[in-house]
């Protein structure tokens, strides 16, 4: 039997912080499910979305990666049982549009997530019910919202497959052919974390990572095991290279013939800009990394070098089955990507750290309920 109520990370209208306070636990209607989470996941940029007006309900409770088991069904739930171990799909679209019927469901008019921002451009009635994420001892959530956790796949990771489920509809972005090479940017971030583990799976033959530091940058060499990886440390280019395209060069000489494509998932500055201005005829850069900055390259350069340009958000429930399939089978497997981990009461030192980056932090998750993951 579920307590009154719980704790949960709060964000408040006008608030530069979260607010970690005691509410009612959610009580599930006849088509939801009610979800005792075991791992939720951390995400940056929560509180720069906040200013930007991404959160049209409010107070909210945050949250859209969880993960943990299922406490009790509504009165219409048939398919999933009590007890049951599986992970939140933080996905509200509508299921009906021509989006959500051909696996784009993140274009879908009414698309948001749950716990974290909307970016329906129309009416919104399921976030407007489900806006209330996972940082907390519970989540309602739909019923069709919910993947039972394959045996051997712990909560944390379980939280976390919306990630790998992100990096891996970057990659189908990218329609790589078998012997590509492929340029990440913020490789040593959550996104270039989970693409280095999937690489392997998408005909990848080369890897060049592109971050800040070099030893993190090392760290996340040794994830691509026996593929041939190489490493461009933004700290060794010419003190110059944001302004005197330092990058490009760097890249066009370790890739002289450019590489198949870019996954940029920098949030800032001429990173994914430059990388681009390095491939090779008709390759292709996706950008996930939602940077404000005007960095593309000339379009009559895109024309003349025949480059495709993708912009991509969030994944598919394809993209999760995917993942899913994966690490059930063992072909990847994604533990060591969990480098911190913060009780829900440390929720604004998790929060802190990840905005900093002072520490290498590749995946972060917060254990709201004390529950032994397999």
């Amino acid at each position: 039997m579920s307590p009154d109520t719980m704790l949960a990370a709060r964000l408040e209208s006008g608030a530069t912080t979260v607010n970690l306070t005691r509410v009612p636990v959610p009580q599930p209607g006849p088509n939801d499910v009610l979800i005792r989470v075991a791992s939720a996941g951390l995400a940056t940029g929560v509180m720069r979305l906040a200013a930007m007006g991404a959160f049209p309900v409010l107070p909210t409770t945050l949250g859209h990666e969880a993960a943990g088991t299922v406490a009790a069904v509504g009165a219409e739930v048939a398919d999933i049982a009590v007890g049951t171990r599986v992970r939140l799909h933080p996905n509200l679209a509508c299921r009906q549009c021509v989006y959500c019927t051909t696996d784009r469901e993140m274009m879908c008019a009414q698309q948001a997530l749950v716990g974290h921002a909307a970016f329906a451009t129309g009416p919104r009635p399921l976030y407007d019910a489900y806006h209330d994420g996972g940082l907390a001892e519970f989540v309602r959530v739909p019923h069709w919202l919910v993947d039972p956790l394959p045996d051997g796949v712990g909560f944390d990771v379980g939280a976390k497959v919306h990630d790998l489920a992100n990096a891996l509809r970057a990659l189908k972005c990218a329609g790589l052919a078998p012997g590509s090479t492929l340029v990440i940017t913020a490789a040593t971030g959550t996104m270039g974390t989970a693409t280095v583990t999937l690489a392997p799976q998408f005909g990848v033959a080369r890897l060049v990572l592109v971050g800040r530091n070099a030893k993190r940058l090392a760290a996340v060499g040794e994830l691509a095991g026996t593929l041939p990886t190489d490493l461009v440390a933004l700290e060794d280019l010419p003190a110059d290279w944001t302004t005197g395209g330092g990058l490009t060069t760097a890249l066009q000489r370790l890739v002289p013939g450019g590489a198949d494509a870019v996954l940029d998932f920098s949030p800032a500055g001429p990173a994914g800009g430059q990388a681009l201005l390095s491939m090779a005829t008709g390759a292709t850069y996706v950008h996930m990394g939602g940077n404000l900055e005007n960095q593309l390259a000339p379009v009559s350069a895109m024309m003349a070098r025949c480059w495709r340009f993708v912009g991509t958000r969030a994944n598919t429930r394809a993209d999760v089955h995917d993942v899913l399939r994966l690490l059930e089978s063992g072909v990847i497997t994604a533990d060591r990507l969990i480098t911190h981990r913060y009780p829900l009461d440390q929720i604004d030192q998790a929060l802190a750290a990840l905005h900093s980056r002072t520490e290498p932090i590749w995946m972060a998750v917060v254990n709201p309920a004390q529950l032994e993951s397999p």
